[in-house]
């Protein structure tokens, strides 16, 4: 045997013992400062989805919490990524004058142009963020302007220079009025001699399949019957609904024409809190057609339609923050009767879709908003390291937040477990030493 396997001769001692540690840790707080303008442009072009690298390795990490944050508010609600800038319409009963009396051409040119034309009407409205008073102005000139290119198209087809001339400057087809009702917070639509009927449930079937040739964009999400056109953010239903005439209105039934005694009276609509479009006219806001100099048609009736809901000009209430392979936070789906929910007992919900869920306290009236938020994903056992991280923000849909050119930031607070080394430690008071040692001599 040789003499260095033998035991023996092995020298086992150490001036450097290894000390063991001990059972408690020290809790450790890291914080990252994340911005969406430092993260890899040219891979990630959308702000609302990128992969960011930290400065340096996060060890032993026994939770992540999300501490504060600032987005832009500068979103649109109306786009056509959200499928709600587009509305159709038709009329049902044009007016018009059973007379040859020439000073009636326009009015009789004017329903064969409309009554010639089969089509739907639809207009789209420019996308961005309006206020009450914006949109209610844009749909009733985008409804006007529908008509107006149908009429003129006629003219100049049927070579009619001179009451397309008289139409043009009279300011072309202006019967709509689209006024927004500051009390009850409701768009009304109204015209002041057509029956129409709006096309809502032309406008969801659109947005659902995406066969409508003015839609775009496709929403990815579970059927939801809140978000599904324009229509809805104006408060009207998925159904389709036929104009009126004033419910104090009498007309006779037999010949279908106003009963004079309370055309003057009663054929208008009117808000009595004040005024609306104009200065002094007291409410009035929708009146019967006049002719070129002022004077009210025979037999015009003015047609409205009140939405049965408020409007809805601020769109989404949140948005979801993801953090891939770190969300933490279950969300729910809408409920829709399916071959799944028939057969099963399982919920349409998503287990640990997203890490934190962002309230938009704020209208895009306003350039940022922020406030704190303590959502946090708790690792037991710690997790070994963490070096790069992976965000999505999206709304409930699953469509992705547009922050357009706007950068943003958020804070994440890691907590860490340092471990402690088992140590002995013995005071030993200088002062005290010192007279002990006098005392001996």
């Amino acid at each position: 045997m040789s003499k260095f396997n033998n035991t023996p001769y092995l020298n086992t001692n150490t001036n450097h013992p290894i000390q063991e540690n001990s059972q408690n840790y020290l809790t450790y707080k890291k914080y990252v400062s994340i911005h969406s303008e430092d993260r890899d442009i040219l891979s990630f072009p959308n702000s609302a989805e990128f992969e960011i690298e930290m400065p340096e390795d996060i060890i032993n990490i026994s939770n992540i919490k999300l501490v504060n944050w600032s987005f832009p508010s500068n979103y649109d609600t109306f786009s056509v990524i959200n499928c709600n800038i587009t509305m159709i319409f038709k009329f049902v009963n044009i007016y018009s004058i059973d007379s040859s009396d020439p000073k009636y051409a326009l009015e009789n040119s004017i329903f064969n142009a409309l009554n010639s034309y089969s089509d739907n009407y639809y207009i789209t409205i420019e996308e961005g963020f309006y206020n009450p008073t914006q949109i209610a102005k844009e749909i009733n000139n985008k409804m006007n302007d529908a008509a107006t290119k149908v009429i003129i198209a006629y003219f100049l087809d049927h070579n009619l220079t001179t009451l397309l001339d008289t139409f043009t400057k009279a300011g072309g087809y202006n019967r709509f009025s689209v006024v927004y009702n500051n009390v009850s917070q409701k768009i009304w639509f109204g015209n002041s001699a057509d029956s129409f009927e709006l096309l809502n449930e032309c406008v969801f079937k659109a947005n659902s399949t995406n066969i409508n040739e003015l839609t775009i964009g496709k929403r990815n999400h579970a059927p939801d019957f809140s978000n599904w056109g324009l229509p809805g953010n104006l408060g009207l239903t998925r159904c389709n609904v036929t104009s009126m005439v004033p419910p104090e209105l009498i007309v006779d039934e037999t010949t279908g024409n106003v009963n004079n005694n309370y055309l003057v009276s009663n054929n208008y609509m009117r808000f009595y809190y004040g005024d609306v479009n104009t200065i002094y006219d007291n409410g009035f806001w929708l009146l019967p057609l006049t002719d070129l100099s002022g004077n009210v048609l025979p037999n015009a009736v003015v047609q409205f339609i009140e939405p049965p809901h408020k409007i809805n000009i601020f769109g989404p209430s949140h948005f979801y923050l993801e953090m891939v392979k770190y969300n933490c936070l279950d969300e729910t789906q809408p409920y829709y009767i399916s071959n799944f929910t028939l057969t099963t007992n399982e919920t349409l919900g998503i287990v640990n879709s997203a890490f934190a869920k962002i309230p938009i306290v704020s209208s895009p009236l306003s350039q940022y908003y922020d406030g704190p938020s303590h959502p946090y994903k708790f690792f037991d056992p710690p997790i070994e390291r963490i070096r790069r991280l992976k965000f999505r923000l999206r709304y409930h849909s699953g469509e992705l937040v547009n922050f357009g050119l706007f950068d943003f930031s958020f804070t994440l607070e890691f907590t860490t477990l340092l471990p402690v080394i088992n140590r002995k430690v013995t005071n030993i008071n200088p002062f005290n030493s010192f007279n002990s040692y006098n005392n001996t001599l």
